[in-house]
């Protein structure tokens, strides 16, 4: 029988990094992140919160990282893959070959959140079929909410962190929500709106020099055309206070051929 462990007492693992969610912003914690790895072993972890601008190191898709945690409030979150990041312990470690990740990761993909839900889990790989992404305009008050949410978490790091006193720039939240509608491999449709974050962030990298509108099209074809014949995942995770709804966390080049430069 596996031990079980204590909430009160501190653990360390070693992940590597799968999903980066988009910062999201929190009083107590300023921009946090919510992230998804896997153990050496293949088991799913999630680490939160991940404090955005605490991190000395950063650290990207399929890298191994180190860290303490605790387990979570059960009352607050009672998924088994979940870990309570202690802040200030992630040490980045090195990459996973590109011409090993997806023998790495194969023996973990499933072949639909149903599955996954039978098998206990709250994270999960699926293979997606059938992939549309329609790029949505979000309506002003909401961006206007949101780039105050970040604005007023800027103000109240100032006092926090080392900056003599200067307000910390706010982060820009991206235009355009990303949604995707796809098949599994049982045939069962899905509509998700994308938290990956490297979809916002290719797009304030990219818009800048080639336009909103061809980065736009640029990555539609990405999701759309390339990712679908080169091979990918979807990573996906449930929501800690709706089980049973699944979130589309990570989107996943498989390949073992070189990368498209959009990431």
């Amino acid at each position: 029988m596996a031990k079980k462990l204590s909430r009160t007492e501190i653990f360390s693992e070693e992940v590597v990094i799968l999903a980066k969610a988009f910062p999201l912003p929190g009083a107590l914690h300023g921009e946090t992140v919510c992230c998804a790895g896997v153990t050496r072993e293949g088991e799913w972890r999630r680490q939160y919160p991940v404090p955005f601008r605490r991190l000395k190191d950063s650290f990207e898709r399929w890298q191994w990282i180190e860290y303490k945690y605790k387990l979570p409030d059960p009352s607050k979150d009672k998924r088994p893959e979940s870990r309570r990041v202690q802040e200030d312990t992630i040490i980045p470690k090195g990459k996973i070959k590109k011409n090993e990740r997806a023998r790495f990761l194969e023996k973990i993909i499933v072949p639909s959140t149903r599955c996954a839900s039978e098998l206990g889990l709250s994270l999960a790989l699926v293979r997606p079929h059938n992939v549309k992404i329609k790029i949505q305009e979000k309506e002003k008050t909401e961006l206007e909410e949101e780039t105050e949410r970040y604005r007023n978490v800027g103000r109240q790091r100032s006092f926090f962190d080392d900056n003599d006193g200067r307000e910390l720039r706010a982060i820009k939240p991206c235009p355009y929500k990303f949604i995707f509608s796809w098949t599994d491999q049982e045939g069962k449709s899905h509509r998700n709106v994308s938290e990956d974050w490297e979809i916002p962030a290719t797009f304030h990298n990219l818009s800048p020099t080639y336009g909103v509108e061809a980065t736009l099209e640029k990555i539609r074809f990405t999701y759309e055309e390339e990712y679908p014949q080169k091979g990918f995942v979807f990573a996906m995770g449930t929501h800690s206070s709706y089980p049973d709804t699944w979130l589309l966390i990570g989107i996943i080049r498989l390949d073992e051929t070189e990368q498209s430069s959009l990431f």
